[in-house]
């Protein structure tokens, strides 16, 4: 099978990346709370007005979390020269797709919306992939590893930050951190190498900085 050009594949980088920040996502899995037979309206309605918009604020978090997903694997398929891995980071973008939809649909029904700094927190996540991309293959698996590690420690914290009452939001973000938890793990199993312990303090502090902007931005 003949490999696509240089220029091929930045126009297909070019168009995922106009489609993740402009169009609306689309799930290929069942949405969460639908398929445990929840109602989103019937069970939002015994939420407070406080309630919605700390759930609404954590939910845009790991929306703005699958934006840089998205601009992680796109990058990271275009900077390395292995067909296999490539796709194996391709299809780990379309199921990181699902996480998108899911969080984008949340945020639709408690009324709120993605933060206003998406662009900038895919440039910034894409020029990351691509760097670590550069450097080598099995580095680029390792800051997928270690990026995976992270983001499910951080569902983590949010399934202990949701208001009590947010059964809707609760299963998504569960169903998200087992997602994380298996791309890890494949990432690992494909010869991912461990970053060094300065990198991984870096990679914590900038998740820190876009949590906390994207919280209210």
């Amino acid at each position: 099978m003949q490999q696509p050009s240089a220029l091929d594949s930045w126009l297909h980088a070019a168009d995922a990346s106009l489609r993740v920040l402009f169009a609306p996502p689309h799930a290929s899995a069942p949405y969460p709370p639908e398929r445990e037979g929840m109602h989103s309206l019937v069970q939002d309605a015994k939420l407070s007005d406080a309630d919605k918009r700390l759930a609404g604020a954590l939910m845009r978090v790991n929306h703005v979390g699958e934006i840089c997903a998205q601009a992680l694997y796109q990058s990271q398929a275009l900077a390395t020269r292995d067909p296999e891995l490539r796709a194996h980071f391709e299809e780990a973008a379309r199921e990181e797709m699902d996480h998108l939809a899911w969080t984008k649909q949340r945020l639709d029904e408690l009324n709120d919306r993605p933060s206003l700094l998406n662009p900038l927190w895919y440039a910034g996540a894409f020029a990351l992939g691509m760097v670590m991309g550069r450097v080598s293959d099995r580095n680029s698996l390792g800051f997928v590893v270690e990026t995976e590690r992270q983001v499910e420690a951080h569902l983590h914290s949010h399934l202990e930050r949701l208001p009590a009452g947010d059964a809707v939001s609760r299963v998504i973000v569960q169903q998200m951190k087992e997602d994380e938890q298996r791309h890890a793990d494949a990432a690992l199993n494909a010869g991912a190498a461990p970053l060094s312990t300065p990198v991984q303090g870096l990679m914590r502090l900038a998740a820190k900085v876009m949590t906390t902007v994207a919280h209210r931005l």
